[in-house]
């Protein structure tokens, strides 16, 4: 009976072992910055994590988010972290405020992937998309690059990519990275989320597509389909930018590109299923001057 009762133990001592292997870390660094590349600030910061462990995988997200668009920041994490695998450790420096009072932090997807990140609002979309695990507040008195105390306006290099690698590598637990915040929340950029409202459907514009200028809502594919509009058909769209309405026509809702003449606009769902706007061979964006983040909305009906 103590034999058996020892194989239970060990059976679920194991499991419990394996549970928390797959939360932990799996050595695997993503990068997110406003840096560009026309200098050594990206090579820097991987030097850092370099430096804590040869056997980490750097990867890059993107590093030409718009200079200080913590917006177009917190789009592309949406967008992005789904796609890799829990354990993950992202690196999003897009910190206009570098030096101040805001919080540095790494926040625990629900999904188990890692975000170190100033709390500026870059963490708007992934915290509703993939939900909070829990956020520590960066401790920088242990996690912080060796000899870099009078260093004060890079954080992407001294705090950030250096505290992900340690994470990343395992050298130190996610407990380690400092104190567990009281409030489970992070600082967040107003905006319009996809709704309907009668025949309306009122969304923003979160991102373009900006080698070709095509215009991309946050309106899932789903919630129009709400509006019954089959291929061929024409929605009217208006799109308003701090309440003023900057455009207004109607457009066929179609499948692909050619469906309508070269230069026409059109209606479809993007890569991401989420109702985009689009002339065909053209520049739907800079030809009607639309932009994106928060204070751009968008509103389509049936015609």
């Amino acid at each position: 009976m103590l034999k058996v009762r020892l194989i239970r133990a060990v059976a679920i001592s194991g499991l419990l072992v394996l549970g928390l292997c797959g939360r932990s870390q799996n050595k695997i660094v993503v990068y997110q910055t406003d840096f560009g590349l026309k200098d050594g600030a990206v090579s820097e910061m991987k030097g850092v994590a370099m430096g804590v462990s040869p056997d980490l995988k750097l990867f890059d997200l993107t590093h030409e988010i718009p200079a200080y668009d913590i917006w177009a920041a917190a789009y592309r994490l949406q967008q992005t972290v789904p796609y890799w695998p829990a354990g993950t450790v992202f690196v999003s420096v897009v910190d206009p405020g570098v030096g101040t009072a805001r919080k540095s932090v790494v926040l625990r997807t629900k999904t188990g992937v890692f975000v170190v990140t100033p709390d500026n609002g870059t963490l708007t979309l992934i915290a509703e998309t993939l939900g909070i695990s829990e956020i520590r507040e960066i401790d920088e008195s242990v996690n912080r690059r060796p000899e870099s105390r009078n260093s004060y306006t890079f954080h992407g290099r001294d705090v950030y990519s250096y505290t992900a690698a340690r994470l990343a590598a395992r050298v130190i637990s996610f407990e380690q990275v400092g104190p567990l915040l009281p409030r489970q929340e992070v600082v967040s950029i107003p905006y319009q989320k996809a709704e309907l409202k009668g025949s309306v459907i009122a969304g923003t514009i979160p991102v373009l597509d900006v080698q070709y200028g095509n215009v991309w809502t946050n309106i899932p594919g789903e919630l129009f389909g709400q509006l019954h509009v089959s291929f061929g058909e024409s929605v009217d769209v208006r799109i308003f930018h701090q309440g003023k309405e900057v455009y207004k026509g109607d457009m066929p809702y179609t499948s692909t590109f050619g469906s309508v003449p070269v230069g026409k606009p059109l209606a479809y769902l993007n890569s991401l299923l989420q109702l985009s706007f689009a002339l065909n061979q053209g520049d739907f964006a800079a030809g009607n001057k639309i932009g994106s983040g928060g204070e751009w909305r968008v509103e389509v009906r049936k015609k």
